[in-house]
C-alpha cells in the first residue's frame, strides 16, 4: 500500500483554483469548525500562531477527522522541524522568508529520503506511515510531498527567477505582509507599490511550471491575485474573523 494521495497536490495539478483559512488560533476546537465550513485547504501555523508539535498534531487528526486537506507553515528552514511535520502526517508544506535557490533546494532536500534528499528515515514511528501500517511509504512518500516557499522580501523577489528554476518546488507564496514592511511600507500591504510587487511577482510565478498563491481577505485584493494567476489563497484567517465578529457583536450592545 502506497502512501496516502496528496488531495491539494492533486486538485492544483489538475489546474484547480482553491480558497484555503490559515488556521492561527491553536486550537483543535476552532480547527474543526473551519473543517466543517467548506475550505478547500486548512493551513495550521507554526510560524506565528501558538502551535507547536503536539497541537499540530491534533489539529491534523482534527483534519482529517472532518475530511479536509491539511497544509502546515513551518516555523522556518530548518530540517529537524520539516522532518517532524512530515513525520506527523503533513504532505504539504509552506516555508517562510526564503531567499535564494539554494535554500530551496536544501528544502527540497529536507522533504526527500534519501538517495534522492536527506529526510531522516523514521516512519515507523509517525502518523504518516499510519504507525507502519503502510509497509511501503518510505518508497512512496516523496510522490506525495508538495513544498511551497514563501517569498516575502526584496531579496527573495530578486532571486524569484532562480527559485523558480528549481526542481521539487511545487509552488510560490508571495507574503504581503513582510513584503509591504521590507518595501518600506509597514501596515499598508494595499499601498500601490506593494500591491504592484505582489500581483507582479504572482505573474511571474503563473508564468512558469510552479502555483502562485498569496493571502488576503479583501475580496477586490483577490480577485486581482486571481487575475494575475494565483492559484491557491488563503482567503481567511480564523483570529480575524473570530475578532472581527465578535467586536461586532460587542459593538452593537454598547451603542458603538
Amino acid at each position: 500500500m502506497p502512501a496516502p494521495t496528496n488531495t491539494f497536490k492533486a486538485a492544483m495539478a489538475r489546474g484547480d483554483v482553491t480558497h484555503g483559512c490559515w488556521c492561527g488560533l491553536g486550537s483543535s476546537v476552532t480547527t474543526e469548525i473551519a473543517a466543517t465550513a467548506g475550505f478547500d485547504w486548512l493551513l495550521v501555523d507554526n510560524e506565528h500562531a501558538p502551535n507547536d508539535v503536539r497541537s499540530t498534531l491534533v489539529q491534523l487528526q482534527t483534519i482529517a477527522g472532518q475530511g479536509g486537506t491539511a497544509i502546515v507553515r513551518v516555523e522556518d528552514g530548518n530540517p529537524t522541524g520539516i522532518k517532524r511535520m512530515l513525520d506527523l502526517g503533513a504532505q504539504t508544506l509552506l516555508v517562510p522568508m526564503v531567499e535564494s535557490a539554494e535554500e530551496a533546494r536544501a528544502l527540497v532536500a529536507a522533504t526527500r529520503y534519501p538517495p534522492g534528499g536527506t529526510r531522516g528515515v523514521g516512519a515507523a514511528l509517525g502518523r504518516a506511515s499510519v504507525y507502519n501500517a503502510i509497509a511501503d511509504y518510505t518508497q512512496t512518500a516523496d510522490d506525495q510531498i508538495c513544498l511551497i516557499v514563501q517569498v516575502e522580501n526584496r531579496k527573495g523577489l530578486n532571486a524569484l527567477d532562480a527559485i523558480l528554476e528549481v526542481d521539487g518546488i511545487d509552488g510560490v507564496f508571495i507574503g504581503p505582509a513582510d513584503l509591504s514592511a521590507d518595501l518600506g511600507y509597514p501596515g499598508e500591504i494595499n499601498h500601490p507599490e506593494a500591491r504592484s510587487a505582489v500581483m507582479a511577482a504572482i505573474a511571474r510565478i503563473a508564468a512558469s511550471d510552479k502555483w502562485a498563491g498569496t493571502l488576503s481577505t479583501d475580496p477586490d485584493y483577490i480577485a486581482e491575485a486571481r487575475g494575475a494567476g494565483a492559484r491557491f489563497l488563503a482567503v481567511a484567517v480564523d483570529v480575524l474573523t473570530l475578532g472581527a465578529g465578535l467586536r461586532e457583536v460587542a459593538g452593537a450592545y454598547r451603542g458603538d
